[in-house]
């Protein structure tokens, strides 16, 4: 595991840990010398990361639409930036820079980042491992959602078991570095009604 491909948020939050962990996050990646893959912004957590993995010493690449680098986020202070044409250029070109995927507190556009990696699993187009930063609880309720979904028969265990999951930095990335991926099975079952 080089690449670590993290998705989060273009804004801050309301509380400081989320900074504050993010700061921690981007400590440990370059101080294990691994490289950063975000989506290119200079702006709330993105922006965070991206300067500690830099502060100390590591190198990051982002990737980033035309568009949104137009409205001033790209941060022009990386190691690589990449400008593409589409958010879904952006995200094909991330999911395979990297060798795994960590998904940090954000809004929208991170839990679509973290859900289509998610089925791209599912459907082995990537085989990478996926974990979630956990700050402050604040995807319990994604969590408690996906076990629902398993117990109400429209997700397999199996698949959700693929996401890791700690509050921890340092923990998550040694839970990522050491995740066996596992084949999926086939998750349609044609004679199913």
């Amino acid at each position: 595991m080089q690449n670590i491909c993290v998705f989060c948020g273009s804004s801050s939050g309301n509380n400081e840990i989320y900074t504050t962990i993010s700061r921690e996050l981007g400590a440990l990646i370059a101080k294990r010398e691994k490289q950063l893959v975000y989506g290119g912004g200079n702006v709330g957590l993105m922006g965070v990361i991206a300067d500690e993995v830099l502060a100390h010493g590591g190198n990051v690449i982002g990737v980033i639409p035309h568009f949104l680098f137009d409205w001033e986020v790209g941060h022009e202070g990386l190691t690589e930036l990449i400008k593409v044409e589409s958010m879904h250029e952006r995200k094909l070109l991330m999911s395979k820079k990297a060798d795994a995927f960590i998904a940090m507190p954000g809004g929208l556009g991170t839990l679509e980042e973290l859900s289509e990696i998610l089925t791209w699993i599912q459907l082995s187009i990537v085989q990478k491992p996926v974990g979630i930063l956990n700050i402050n609880g604040f995807y319990d309720t994604l969590i408690s959602q996906m076990d629902h979904m398993v117990s109400e028969g429209f997700l397999k265990q199996e698949n959700r078991d693929m996401l890791i999951s700690s509050n921890n930095p340092k923990d998550l990335l040694n839970k990522l570095e050491n995740y066996k991926i596992q084949p999926i099975k086939k998750w349609i079952n044609p004679n199913q009604t």
